[in-house]
């Protein structure tokens, strides 16, 4: 029979050294992995502008209206530009024939460009129409800013035209 390499001394010995390593727990290292995952998307979120700000920049505003016009879904951004515009009517007069405009257009179940919205929204436009008020598309707004926001945005935003614009946009910079 061949020798034991270990006496049971050095092994009862190696085993109390092994004890007394802290390990790290699975939990400590679910938690790093976490935290990884949540700095790469910090990094990548703080890289694309948000809707809010592609909406105030007119380069982007015009690009993102091509982006959506190539994927048939425009009546989104105008829908919600004709809001804003909508908001900064003064007289009551103009504010009913616009209201009555933009029902036709986006709103109406029939309208040309039917934006997205369920009937109970529409039918509180519909019935603020009789008395309507700068705040009568606020719901329905609010509804597609948030689809824009969800669905159209990011796919904007790994799109060519944005990369290019944003590619365009800092080498101009070094000019």
């Amino acid at each position: 029979m061949p020798k034991l390499l270990f006496s049971k001394i050095r092994f009862y010995e190696i085993k109390d050294l092994v004890q007394n390593v802290k390990r790290p727990r699975r939990n400590d290292i679910l938690s790093r992995r976490k935290r990884k995952k949540d700095i790469s998307w910090q990094n990548d979120h703080k890289l694309h502008p948000s809707l809010e700000k592609l909406l105030q920049d007119k380069k982007y505003l015009a690009a993102f209206r091509r982006f959506l016009q190539s994927e048939f879904s425009e009546e989104n951004i105008e829908f919600w530009l004709s809001c804003e515009d909508f908001k900064s009517t003064a007289s009551p007069d103009d504010l009913r024939l616009r209201a009555e405009g933009i029902y036709q257009e986006f709103i109406k179940p029939t309208a040309c460009r039917e934006i997205n919205v369920d009937h109970h929204i529409r039918e509180e436009i519909k019935k603020s129409l009789e008395q309507p008020s700068l705040s009568c598309f606020d719901e329905a707004q609010k509804h597609v800013y948030l689809l824009m926001e969800r669905d159209s945005c990011p796919r904007f935003l790994h799109s060519d035209a944005y990369l290019s614009l944003k590619h365009k946009s800092r080498s101009l910079w070094y000019i």
